[in-house]
């Protein structure tokens, strides 16, 4: 059966996984603070988050955090109040477990099924529909969306009940910055020895010292390519 789907927070990330959406010949119904982001991404405008949830079966969220989150799901025009049983709802977005379940409580409460899909890959994976997910809640739920998600994403884990996804989430972020931190640091000490960083960079990631800063961040960050390395 052909799904609705439905996208708020249609930035950085969001758009880009519209895009992928779209690009795969799916209408996404879309709103974004921003308007000119649903454009961009490829979506039909919706005029409010509650509208979106008013037109989809499936409704995908990417925002900053939990507060934002929570505004959208409970505030003026908010999903929640639009929501019909049968609905799945994916939120996409860095959130705090605590929040994450509080939410899939009241929408289980309406007959909705709520997901927490923590993301990774950045923007670079996202574009390319390369993404991996770490989905927390109903298994059978992730089951029946699973192609929807596969058009943004490569690897998709199911990881246990509401809030698996968040956490995981949260954990893999600060692996991410301990190794990032702790490159940066190395990087540093040999610029400081007079060493080639490119030639450095190419030793570490033929020895233990490879993690995702060394292969994916500094070859640009050397460069001077600040941003598209981070």
């Amino acid at each position: 059966m052909s799904k609705n789907i439905g996208f708020i927070g249609l930035g950085n990330m969001g758009g880009r996984m519209t895009g992928c959406i779209v690009r795969a010949g799916q209408a996404v119904l879309g709103y974004d603070a921003k308007t000119e982001n649903i454009a961009a991404a490829g979506a039909t405008p919706a005029d409010s988050a509650a509208a979106v949830m008013a037109g989809a079966d499936v409704v995908l969220l990417s925002l900053p955090d939990s507060r934002v989150v929570e505004a959208v799901v409970y505030g003026d025009s908010g999903i929640l109040a639009a929501a019909r049983e049968g609905q799945v709802v994916i939120d996409l977005s860095t959130s705090a477990p605590d929040s994450t379940r509080a939410i899939a409580a009241d929408f289980a409460a309406r007959g909705v099924r709520f997901l927490d899909a923590g993301i990774s890959g950045g923007a670079a994976a996202a574009e390319k529909g390369q993404l991996t997910l770490m989905v927390g809640g109903d298994a059978d739920a992730l089951a029946s969306v699973d192609d929807v998600l596969g058009y943004f994403a490569s690897n998709i884990f199911h990881i246990g009940e509401s809030g698996a996804g968040h956490t995981t989430k949260l954990l893999n972020n600060f692996l991410n910055a301990v190794a990032l931190s702790a490159t940066a640091e190395v990087m540093v000490a040999a610029k400081k020895a007079g060493l080639d960083l490119a030639t450095v960079l190419d030793v570490f990631n033929k020895s233990s010292g490879v993690n995702f800063a060394t292969i994916n961040r500094f070859p640009k960050i050397i460069t001077g390519d600040y941003l598209k390395g981070v």
